[in-house]
């Protein structure tokens, strides 16, 4: 818990200084006798010494982060190579493509020995309800009943099943902004990236069901964000149960999500406060079928 720990340690410091000028306030006043005064100095003391250690546990934090990013960075190489190799995925954008989130996302997969994701949707946003239940007719009709999360769950399952996908054919219109590559096979994981403020109303009802179903289903889904991005959705991401990785234009970040492509834990890693599981998740060594 990086980032967590380093926040918690700020504001211990914070506090540590606020009670110092407290005590020292009340020891100036004169309104207490020599002993309640000596014992103030000693609770000043006291305090003094746990800032000061306080100070040289962040430093040592921030030592440590560094020297684990640049060993990563470092022997980024090695540590990614194979890691997804005979997988296909498929990216999901949650508004319009982000340019620089794609080619990041397309260079870890083909850094780790995948292939360019075999699909990409980008989401239009916010939805139209009225028009979407328009076009529910048929075998689709019972998510006018439903709702608009069940539907987002149906659009999920086909996004990573592939095969027929009578949702998307019925809905690509009215819910795409743009796409590449098809949906003829099934995928090995999801990648998913927003690049629209934070939903409400019918529009947040339908990506919850969309989120937690790709949660759900038994292939790693990923949620991705660069470490500058205006409005973080790790937390709507962490509570459908995704992991997530919020530094993907870094080494470390397209390690990350080539680790949990591959199978690592479900946690929340980066260098922001919302990578509460690390930096990256654990490196097991890669293991091959002999003769392969």
């Amino acid at each position: 818990m990086f980032d967590l720990r380093y926040h918690m340690a700020s504001l211990a410091a914070v506090f540590v200084a606020l009670l110092i000028g407290i005590l020292v306030g009340v020891g100036m006043s004169g309104k207490v006798d020599d002993a309640e005064k000596q014992e103030l100095i000693r609770q000043r003391d006291d305090l003094q010494n746990r800032l000061a250690a306080s100070g040289e546990s962040r430093a040592n934090f921030t030592r440590e982060q560094k020297a684990i990013r640049a060993f990563v960075k470092n022997a980024y190489p090695s540590l990614i190579a194979e890691r997804l190799r005979g997988k296909q995925f498929a990216v999901l954008f949650v508004g319009a493509v982000d340019a620089g989130v794609r080619r990041d996302i397309e260079r870890t997969l083909m850094d780790s020995g995948s292939s360019a994701p075999i699909r990409m949707r980008a989401l239009k946003l916010p939805i139209d309800p009225e028009k979407i239940k328009g076009e529910l007719d048929g075998d689709l009709a019972r998510y006018r009943r439903a709702g608009l999360d069940d539907l987002g769950r149906e659009l999920a399952l086909e996004l990573i099943d592939g095969g027929e996908t009578p949702a998307w054919d019925a809905l690509t219109p009215l819910l795409v902004e743009e796409k590449a590559g098809s949906f003829r096979r099934a995928v090995d994981g999801v990648v998913v990236a927003r690049t629209v403020k934070a939903q409400v109303g019918q529009t947040a009802l339908f990506l919850s069901g969309l989120y937690s179903a790709l949660a759900d289903i038994d292939v790693p889904t990923i949620g991705v964000e660069d470490s500058g991005v205006s409005e973080s959705a790790v937390g709507t991401w962490s509570h459908a149960g995704l992991s997530t990785v919020d530094d993907i234009e870094t080494p470390v970040g397209r390690l990350a999500l080539a680790l949990l492509l591959s199978g690592s834990p479900i946690g929340n890693y980066g260098v922001n406060k919302s990578a509460e599981d690390g930096i990256v998740p654990p490196i097991e060594p890669l293991t091959f079928p002999q003769g392969g």
